[in-house]
This record gives C-alpha cells, sequence and structure tokens, in this order.
C-alpha cells in the first residue's frame, strides 16, 4: 500500500507537473503575438507622429521662406552674388576651353564652329559680369558700407546755418536708413538660424539628400550674413562717433553764428536808433523843407552805408583777399555797370553841387521831348518829377500830369533847366501882340508896359531881393529886374512884347491875366488896332459880250 500510494503521488505529480508546462507554453505562445502586434502598433505611431512632426516642420519652413522673402534687399543681394560667382565659374570653364582649342595648330571645321561660339559667350559672360559686380568682391558690399559723409560745410555766415541744418538732418537720415539695413540683417540671420534647426530636423528625420543639401546652403549663407553683420556692428560704432563729432562742431558753429548775428544785431540797431534820434533832432532845429530833405537824404544814405560796412567787415575774413579780387573784376564790372555808376555819380553832384534839390522846377529834354515838372525825390539811380500844365505842355506835349524819371547821368548829357535854383522863384515871360501900321505903336507900348507892372510888381520886387542873395554865388551884370517892353516890325503889323517876372510854378495864370487885360486895354483905344493875318479878295464884274452879226434881220 505504501508503494502503491507513493506511485499514484509520484504518477499525479508528473501529470500536474504536464499540465502546468502545456499552460505555460500557451501562454509563451500567446504572449509573443501580443508583443508582435504592439511592436507594430508602436511603429505606426512612431511614423505617424514622425510624419505630423514633418507636416509641423513643413509648416515653419513656409513660415520661415515667407518671412525671408520680405527681406529682398538682402536676398537680392545674395542672389546676385551667387550668380556673379556662377557667372565666374563658367567664364572660366569657357577661357579654358578656348585655350585649349587655340593651342591646336589647325582646327577642323566643327572645332572652328565651337571656338566662335565659345568667344561669343564669353563676350556675353562678360557683359554679364561687369553688371553684376558691385563695389567689392564680398557680397553686399554696398549695403554694408556706410554713408559717405563728405564736404562737411562751414558755417561762416547766418545763412549757413540753413544748409549746416540741412546736412545734419540728410546725414542723420541716412545713418537711419543705415542702422534700419543691420535691424532688417539681424531679422534675415534669425530666420536663417530657425530655418536651419528646421532643415538639421528634417534632415535627421527623412535622412533625404535635398535636406542635407538645403542645410548646407543655409548654413553657408549664415555665414555670409553673420559676418556682414559683425562688419555693420563695427561700422555702426564708428560711423556714430564720427557723427557725433561733426555734429558737435556744426552745432558750435551754429551757435557761435547765432551769438554773432545776435552782437551785431544790437549793434545795427544801437546804429539806427542813433540816426533815427538824429533824424529828430534836425526835424526839431531845420524848418525849411528843402534843407531838411536833403539832410534827411544824406542821414539816411549814411545810415544805409555804415550799416552795410559793419556786416560786410564783419563777414569777410580777408578784406585785402576781397579787395583784389574787386580790382581785377572792377574793369568788367564798370563796362556791364556803366549806366549805373554813371548815376551814382551823378547824384552825388547833384547832391553835393547843390545844382538840383528837391522841390525845384526843371525842363528836360531829351529825344526831341521836352518836359518840365516838380521834383518829387532825388534818388540813387534817378529824379523824379511830376509834370505841371505849362506852356510847353500846352503848345508842345499836350499832356500833362505824369510821373517822369530822369536817370541822374542824364546831368553829364543832356540839358536840364531849373527854374528855381537856390533862392530864385521866378522866371521871365512875356506876352506878344500885334497891333496894325497905323497904330499908335507908342500908346500900346505905354499901356503894355503898365499893365506889366502892375500885375507884377510883387514878383518884381521878391526877384530883386533873390538876386542880390545870389551875387554871392555868381557875377551878375544885369540885375535889372522892372517889366520890359519892345516892340518888332513884322509882315502884317508890329509886334508889342511885354517882358515880365512872374512865379516859375504859376506862368500860365499870371500870362492869362495880363494878355486879357492888354487886349480890353488895346480894344479901349480907338487909335490902337489888334492886327491879325488878313486877305483881301477883289471880284470884277465882266461885261456882257455882243454876239457877231450875222447878216439876218429881225
Amino acid at each position: 500500500m505504501k508503494h502503491l500510494f507513493l506511485f499514484l503521488f509520484v504518477l499525479g505529480s508528473a501529470l500536474f507537473s504536464a499540465q502546468i508546462q502545456e499552460n505555460n507554453v500557451s501562454d509563451t505562445t500567446k504572449t509573443q503575438e501580443q508583443l508582435e502586434l504592439e511592436k507594430q502598433r508602436q511603429e505606426e505611431l512612431a511614423k505617424e507622429r514622425i510624419r505630423e512632426k514633418i507636416s509641423v516642420l513643413f509648416v515653419k519652413l513656409q513660415n520661415i521662406e515667407s518671412e525671408l522673402e520680405q527681406e529682398k534687399i538682402w536676398t537680392k543681394s545674395y542672389s546676385s552674388y551667387l550668380t556673379r560667382l556662377e557667372v565666374e565659374k563658367n567664364l572660366k570653364s569657357i577661357e579654358k576651353q578656348i585655350k585649349r582649342l587655340k593651342r591646336k595648330r589647325k582646327l577642323k571645321k566643327k572645332e572652328l564652329e565651337t571656338l566662335e561660339s565659345l568667344v561669343a559667350k564669353q563676350k556675353i559672360l562678360t557683359t554679364q559680369l561687369n553688371e553684376l559686380k558691385e563695389k567689392g568682391s564680398a557680397p553686399f558690399s554696398e549695403l554694408i558700407t556706410p554713408p559717405t559723409i563728405e564736404n562737411v560745410p562751414k558755417v561762416v555766415n547766418p545763412f549757413d546755418i540753413f544748409s549746416a541744418i540741412s546736412f545734419l538732418k540728410t546725414v542723420k537720415q541716412e545713418f537711419e536708413n543705415y542702422i534700419q539695413r543691420k535691424e532688417e540683417l539681424e531679422n534675415l540671420i534669425a530666420l536663417l538660424k530657425k530655418e536651419i534647426v528646421v532643415y538639421k530636423e528634417l534632415a535627421g528625420l527623412t535622412k533625404e539628400e535635398k535636406y542635407v543639401q538645403a542645410l548646407r546652403e543655409r548654413s553657408k549663407e549664415l555665414e555670409k550674413f553673420q559676418t556682414a553683420f559683425d562688419i555693420m556692428n563695427v561700422t555702426v560704432d564708428v560711423y556714430k562717433k564720427r557723427l557725433d563729432v561733426i555734429e558737435t562742431n556744426l552745432n558750435k558753429e551754429i551757435k557761435a553764428q547765432v551769438v554773432k548775428l545776435g552782437n551785431l544785431g544790437i549793434i545795427v540797431f544801437v546804429v539806427f536808433l542813433s540816426f533815427f534820434i538824429l533824424k529828430l533832432i534836425i526835424k526839431k532845429y531845420i524848418t525849411d523843407n528843402e534843407r531838411f530833405y536833403m539832410a534827411n537824404k544824406f542821414i539816411t544814405f549814411a545810415n544805409f552805408t555804415i550799416i552795410l560796412l559793419i556786416v560786410f567787415f564783419n563777414y569777410i575774413e580777408n578784406v585785402s583777399y576781397l579787395v583784389t579780387i574787386l580790382g581785377f573784376a572792377s574793369a568788367g564790372i564798370a563796362i556791364a555797370m556803366k549806366d549805373w555808376f554813371m548815376s551814382i555819380l551823378g547824384w552825388l553832384v547833384i547832391v553835393f553841387g547843390g545844382s538840383i534839390h528837391v522841390g525845384d522846377r526843371i525842363r528836360v529834354d531829351m529825344d526831341g521831348m521836352r518836359y518840365i515838372g516838380d521834383v518829387l525825390d532825388i534818388s540813387l539811380l534817378r529824379i523824379t518829377i511830376l509834370e505841371d500844365i505849362t506852356l510847353t505842355s500846352v503848345e508842345h506835349n499836350r499832356r500833362a500830369g505824369r510821373i517822369i524819371f530822369i536817370p541822374n547821368n542824364y546831368i553829364f548829357t543832356r540839358m536840364i533847366a531849373n527854374y528855381t535854383h537856390y533862392s530864385l522863384k521866378t522866371v521871365w515871360d512875356g506876352v506878344k501882340i500885334a497891333i496894325t501900321f497905323d497904330s499908335n505903336h507908342k500908346k500900346a507900348m505905354h499901356l503894355a508896359k503898365e499893365i506889366a507892372k502892375k500885375y507884377s510888381k510883387g514878383y518884381t520886387d521878391i526877384t530883386r531881393k533873390q538876386l542880390n542873395k545870389l551875387r554871392h554865388h555868381y557875377s551878375l551884370k544885369n540885375t535889372n529886374v522892372e517889366p520890359r517892353i519892345y516892340s518888332f516890325i513884322k509882315d502884317y503889323g508890329i509886334d508889342i512884347e511885354a517882358w515880365y517876372l512872374t512865379n516859375a510854378y504859376a506862368t500860365l495864370t499870371l500870362r492869362s491875366v495880363i494878355s486879357t487885360e492888354i487886349i480890353d486895354a488895346f480894344n479901349a483905344e480907338e487909335d490902337i488896332t489888334i492886327a491879325y493875318p488878313t486877305q483881301q479878295i477883289n471880284i470884277e464884274k465882266s461885261k456882257p459880250q455882243r454876239k457877231p452879226n450875222d447878216g439876218t434881220t429881225v
């Protein structure tokens, strides 16, 4: 029994172990299949994640490319640089082929055609290369070169202040544009770095050669752009310091000119105020209008001259140099501005010679015309007169009231008569009336003289006093101021002329009064007859003619 029990126990244990082992084998097979499925599922998920990541990288790449397109100024410059390198490479290759063909002694027809084609390509590529070359051999040489600062203005007078301010504004604007290009380059470098990171990830994920090649090209571009950026960083600092120095110097010069201009303004104001006070003084103590006018003119001229000299010597550094230039240019200036210089010289003669004063009545003969009027102004270049109604206006011009401008140089070349020179205010005027031959001419002369004396007595007395004053300046021999009567024989009668002194400014008024009075006086006398051109026509009445007798009877 004991052995049976032991046998059954061993057999049961064996069966149980076999069952367990069978179950374990079944479980192991099932686990391997699950692992394979799980592994496949994990691989699919990994591939899906990679595809999603690649999609995300493509989106990033597109965004970066879109942003890079906005930096056209730098990308186009680099593209031109690459094109130039490609053209240089092709040109060198063509030049080698040309040299190789030219070394041959004899060329076949096909080789000659090839040589001609290569020479034509060489010319085209050379032209393209010259067009693509920039100032330097490096890329972006024009973009990284700072704007040149040339012809810095010197502020030596107030007008230079505006040009200096404009220069500073222009230079600062150019510097701001340069800084903007630097910022654009910095942004471009940041975009390139992002793009390189994307290409690295794409190359690592896809293992494709195109991404590896793109990564290399972008790395080269980044290196070029980084070098340009480093150069611009250094250049900006140097350029900024130079710009600060120029701005500081110009601001000092502008400040100096403003201070100088302020001091000059104060000096000019003091001079102007001094002459203004002087004008008030002479206006108070000089009562004669003509003397006051001339004094006022002289003070104005002196004021202008002194202010001009102050400004002139204040801004001319080398006066001797200017005098030398004026000495050489004086001949040409004198010829070109002859009339102006003659007018200025005439003004000096008129003002300091005293031949003509403001208010004088003058007569000017020029170009066959005669103008009589009162002087309104004597300026540096011309005399201004107001034409009055005179005998000349009535008989010749038939115009009056015009403003006549007479160049001062006419005093040397034209006839200018002064009716009111110095203290004289009267002129001789005459009235002419013809009487017949059988008239009592002695009585007519007496009547004319009495009438002339009556109406010109006041002017006669005034003239006598004026001539006594004029003796101090001129030698006067005939000072008879009484009216003068003359008689002349004419074809149609006897002319009785009465000459008398009258107001130089109103000759026609007294002439009209005396003429009418003489006519009335002559008409009142029976033995005086006023003569005038007449014609006598004799008409003789003709007698009737007798008809010839033809022998017939009635």
